[in-house]
């Protein structure tokens, strides 16, 4: 197949996150099986226009604040010339509403959509545009297919008018070749406590401040590790400061693949405190390297945990009862232990070369249909 994927970002941009890590993770796989792939995303500074990534051309234009404005113009100009498949559009920020001006058999791919929670992110005012900018997406999309990451996504585009059968659930997969378990390194000496990830309002990352300030109180020499960048790192500071926390609470900004995968196995307990996710990789991330995880009991976080085997859940802005599930772990090895063969033994059903294999299926059939 000629495969033409859109996506904001490709994993080389400064804003890429969990959304590209899936997306690329498929394509890459897709050349490799045969394909042809052509990715269309916006550019940033003075990145290149076009490069080639394992096997994907990556076409770069505009930039973060226009490009759902300008990718009509290229995107037709683009399908006109090259014989394309399918289109598999990533949905992962604004909609791109390509049935208006593309014909072009599509797949439509959603990690997760933003519905109101994008008010706990940005102003009202933008809010407000990307919320609305969501509510058409039923009826312009209608009679595509859908291809989401995890059941809560499922369910939530159900909720909004899309028929089940035009529904199908792909699980995010691992890189399994970096991200495993290495029994020849320990944890660290003391009771130790990780968050990773982008450092944005609604992670809730305060929360996991909040609880860990009472987790102190019975554990002093417990630590907290916050390993990631983002535009919230100022808050969570001065949280930190007032709490009386600073000497206990490492801020590290962003750190190589090989930092973050040192600090994953070495840290007690991952914790994802986020008010929504599409999935929760990191949750898998952390599993396959040995570390048991405490998570949100919200969309896609609780479908990528195993309550109770692969790690804990609680109730989301439940400082207290995060607390006591923290407390849980750091304070009983054997609990502990246990938590992290289940983990070991859940994050083992997921890798990307399976959830390539079942996308492939999926375009296959999307572009042999009349």
């Amino acid at each position: 197949m000629n495969i033409l994927a859109l996506n904001w970002n490709d994993l080389k941009n400064p804003f890429g996150g969990g959304a590209e890590v899936h997306l690329e993770e498929l394509l890459r796989r897709l050349v490799r099986r045969g394909h042809q792939v052509t990715l269309f995303c916006s550019g940033w500074g003075d990145c290149p226009d076009e490069e080639t990534i394992e096997g994907v051309r990556i076409i770069r234009r505009g930039n973060r604040y226009n490009f759902n404005l300008i990718a009509p113009f290229h995107l037709r100009r683009l399908v006109a010339d090259n014989n394309f498949d399918v289109l598999v559009e990533d949905i992962n920020k604004i909609p791109f509403y390509t049935p208006l001006y593309l014909k072009l058999k599509t797949l439509v791919v959603v990690p997760h959509l933003f519905a109101t929670t994008v008010f706990q992110e940005i102003n009202f005012v933008l809010g407000t545009y990307i919320y609305l900018a969501e509510k058409p997406l039923v009826p312009v999309y209608r009679g595509r297919k859908y291809n989401v990451i995890s059941e809560s996504t499922a369910d939530d585009i159900a909720e909004r008018g899309v028929p089940r059968k035009d529904i199908s659930i792909t699980h995010c997969g691992i890189n399994n070749d970096f991200y495993y378990h290495d029994p020849d390194i320990e944890k660290y000496g003391e009771p130790t406590v990780l968050y990773l990830g982008r450092l944005k309002k609604y992670k809730s990352i305060h929360h996991l401040v909040q609880a860990f300030a009472i987790v102190k109180q019975t554990l002093p020499k417990a630590r907290l590790m916050i390993v990631g960048a983002g535009d919230y790192r100022g808050q969570l500071e001065s949280l930190t400061n007032e709490l009386g926390l600073m000497e206990s609470v490492e801020f590290t900004g962003f750190v190589s693949e090989e930092e973050k995968l040192l600090r994953l196995r070495r840290a007690h307990v991952a914790v994802l405190p986020s008010l929504k996710e599409g999935w929760g990789l990191t949750n898998i991330e952390a599993n396959a390297v040995g570390t048991t995880v405490v998570a949100a009991n919200v969309p896609g976080l609780r479908d990528s945990v195993k309550d109770g085997s692969s790690g804990l859940l609680y109730e989301y802005g439940d400082i207290t009862q995060l607390s006591v599930k923290l407390l849980s772990i750091l304070q009983d090895d054997a609990f502990r232990r246990k938590l992290e063969q289940g983990a070991l033994e859940w994050a083992a059903r997921f890798n990307w070369d399976d959830a390539a294999e079942e996308f492939e299926k999926l375009l296959i059939e999307i572009v042999g249909e009349q």
